[in-house]
């Protein structure tokens, strides 16, 4: 019997050929390696959290030190990103994959055997430059791909990478390194990351409709100096007090660089030599959706980089013990992400993103009625409600996010919505552990123990990430089934 066959729609501009009609199977493989990069990567992203106690120990560094595993990171991601509306039309699907594939796999090596922290952090940037290629890669093929009455449900997959990576990153370092140290964290990743980069080179071979276009220099150094130092500025705020003139200067520059990548940007997409085409903002569905991510995004990261903090410094429970109390949030988004990728496919946005939005509001609410005495199953909870609310989101944000945006455009439309992503998590992080810093400490010099001041500052953490979904409640009732322009 012959294989099912799926109609493939052009990658980018319509003046290009478009691409053949491919057996389902290959389509499937083609989906699946990029979704199983993108998820290996994602959980990379957030995977040393409940290591680094260890690192510190290991190296010698200070915490400070420390959190620039994470820092940099997201300030790679963030200088990358921006850049890959450019290169998914500069180059193949296939070149981008095995290079960003390849980065990711040597960081990972450099990181097994690193001799000394400068070391470990070099192999974390480097993992973030093909974190940074394979997720619109990921977004861009799948919208290029797949027909539009099944976006929704493959959508809702690429939302169980995209968020229970992120998830399920603490419960699997919290694991190994509690059995066997943080160095086979990376030990075990290198084989995956090896086994995903053939199944690319198998799957992946689509004709190229790469071309050449020429880049404009000074927009991406606008673009690095932009989103680089509000990423760096945001992630420093915590220690602002130390150096409030460097903080200063770092927004003032970063949001002048800003300023000035917008207007260029303006002024070339007229010409077509753009680097970042910022188009679909004229669409309320995607501004909208953009801040929701944002949003989402960012009482992600700060909810699951604080949680491990208050629970293990504050009641005393192991990495272990926490990782698999988050667990149960991750394994519910796996199952309900595709099931409403399917809703939304019939019925449109609005089914998803309103309940997704109101039980993750709900979620943090929860988590702001927490104290010393609250028993671990409660936490979970709360994360499972969260996660639940998070899934629903992701799954209607990303498929109505791009549903109003121009074909040619699906690759600068994916740069955008992963750099929401990237700055919604490092201002979410930055927040949520700011203020629960802040205030712990007042709590602590005026005589309260260590536990009670770490969750008098998580309780106020847990009312602004309530308040921001719940500013997510509102938004999610202004997006709507809207009709590419």
């Amino acid at each position: 019997m012959a294989p099912e066959r799926t109609e493939i729609k052009a990658e980018t501009a319509p003046s290009r050929p478009k691409n053949p009609v491919l057996p389902t199977k290959q389509l499937t493989g083609i989906i699946g390696a990029l979704a199983l990069a993108a998820f290996l990567m994602i959980m990379n992203e957030t995977v040393l959290t409940v290591a680094l106690p260890a690192i510190m120990a290991d190296m010698d560094i200070s915490a400070s030190a420390g959190q620039w595993l994470t820092t940099g990171f997201l300030v790679t991601m963030s200088v990358v990103i921006p850049t890959t509306g450019f290169l998914l039309q500069r180059f193949s699907s296939r070149s981008l994959f095995v290079f960003a594939l390849s980065s990711f796999l040597v960081g990972t090596l450099i990181a097994i055997f690193a001799p000394s922290f400068a070391f470990l952090l070099l192999a974390r940037i480097i993992q973030a430059v093909g974190t940074a290629i394979v997720l619109p890669l990921l977004m861009t093929t799948t919208l290029s791909l797949v027909p539009v009455h099944k976006r929704g449900m493959v959508m809702g997959l690429n939302s169980i990478v995209i968020s229970v990576g992120p998830a399920v990153g603490p419960t699997v370092s919290g694991a190994i390194v509690h059995a066997w140290g943080w160095h086979y964290i990376f030990v075990l990743m290198a084989p995956l990351a090896v086994i995903t980069l053939f199944l690319g080179i198998i799957f992946i071979k689509l004709p190229s409709n790469a071309r050449k276009l020429p880049v404009d220099i000074f927009s991406v150094i606008l673009s690095a100096l932009a989103f680089g130092l509000l990423v760096y500025g945001i992630a420093s705020i915590e220690k602002a007090s130390e150096n409030m003139g460097l903080t200063v200067a770092t927004f003032v520059v970063g949001l002048a660089s800003l300023a000035l990548f917008i207007k260029r940007q303006i002024r070339l997409t007229r010409e077509g030599k753009e680097l970042l085409n910022l188009t679909p903002f004229a669409s309320r569905n995607f501004t909208f959706a953009i801040v929701l991510i944002m949003i989402a995004f960012g009482t992600l990261l700060g909810t699951i980089m604080m949680v491990p903090i208050i629970l293990e410094s504050g009641k005393g429970i192991s990495a272990l013990a926490i990782g698999m109390m988050l667990l149960p949030g991750g394994l519910a988004q796996a199952i309900v992400s595709p099931i409403f990728g399917r809703i939304y496919d019939k019925h449109g946005p609005r089914p998803v993103l309103i309940p997704g939005a109101i039980m993750l509001a709900l979620g943090q609410w929860m988590y702001v009625t927490v104290t010393t005495e609250t028993e671990l199953w409660m936490f979970m909870i709360c994360h499972v409600i969260f996660s639940i609310g998070l899934a629903l989101l992701m799954t209607g944000l990303m498929s109505s996010a791009m549903a109003s945006v121009n074909p040619r455009l699906y690759g600068h439309g994916s740069a955008i919505f992963s750099t929401g992503q990237q700055l919604g998590g490092a201002i979410g992080t930055t927040i949520f552990i700011t203020v629960m810093s802040v205030l712990s400490n007042k709590d602590l010099a005026q005589g309260s123990d260590l536990a009670q001041s770490l969750f008098t500052g998580a309780h106020a953490a847990f009312i602004v990430g309530a308040l921001l979904g719940t500013i997510g409640v509102v938004l999610s009732f202004f997006i709507k089934v809207e009709k590419r322009a």
